[in-house]
């Protein structure tokens, strides 16, 4: 197994620890959480560039690298909805818009399409990412000292601006997912419209 594949199973069991950790009362487990998200992230960020620049992109590679990272993010959005740090709707909307490409994907696939990322998709990812990030930060911040609580306890517009922050990332997240999902079903829709 080449070192990115090697990453791309890392993210997978990464995503479990993560959720185990996140669900679980441990101590400091919001800031562990947090830090096996990161973790996560940045096996995403280099697997895919190691690949490309060293020629070493596999079948497993194109399968499951945009699949763990949909797990890894699609996990952490479920995970908020049991602690009740976002609301259900928003998350099924996600969780449905990332089944729907992966379908849309598939079935290209099938027929020897393959369907490039999208502007909007990245903007899409980034937000998620963004969305996430702040609220295992708010949630976890006051465990690091009362440096933290200065800094993320700062109020901007009437309140603490992380909380206010968190919450409009998840409403650009929400947003730019229906988006880039809509966009991406509308563009492509000669996949899908020939088998109705």
């Amino acid at each position: 197994m080449n070192l990115p594949n090697k990453l791309t199973v890392a993210r997978l069991a990464l995503t479990v620890v993560f959720v185990v950790v996140f669900i679980c009362p441990i101590p400091l487990g919001e800031t562990l959480a947090l830090t096996l998200f990161l973790a996560a992230s940045v096996t995403d960020f280099f697997d895919g560039r190691i690949a490309r620049r060293d020629k070493l992109v596999t079948n497993f590679g194109i399968l499951m690298d945009p699949l763990a990272d949909k797990i890894l993010i699609c996990s952490a959005f479920i995970a908020f909805v049991g602690r009740g740090l976002m609301p259900a709707w928003m998350v099924v909307l996600i969780v449905a818009r990332e089944l729907a490409i992966t379908g849309l994907r598939l079935l290209a696939a099938a027929r020897n399409v393959v369907l490039a990322a999208e502007g909007c998709g990245k903007h899409k990812t980034t937000s998620q990412m963004v969305a996430i990030i702040s609220i295992l930060v708010m949630i976890s911040y006051a465990q690091w000292g009362s440096w933290a609580q200065a800094v993320f306890e700062f109020h901007v517009l009437g309140g603490a601006w992380v909380v206010w922050f968190t919450e409009a990332s998840k409403w650009v997240a929400v947003f730019f997912t229906a988006l880039s999902g809509a966009l991406y079903l509308r563009r492509n829709r000669s996949l899908y419209l020939q088998d109705l």
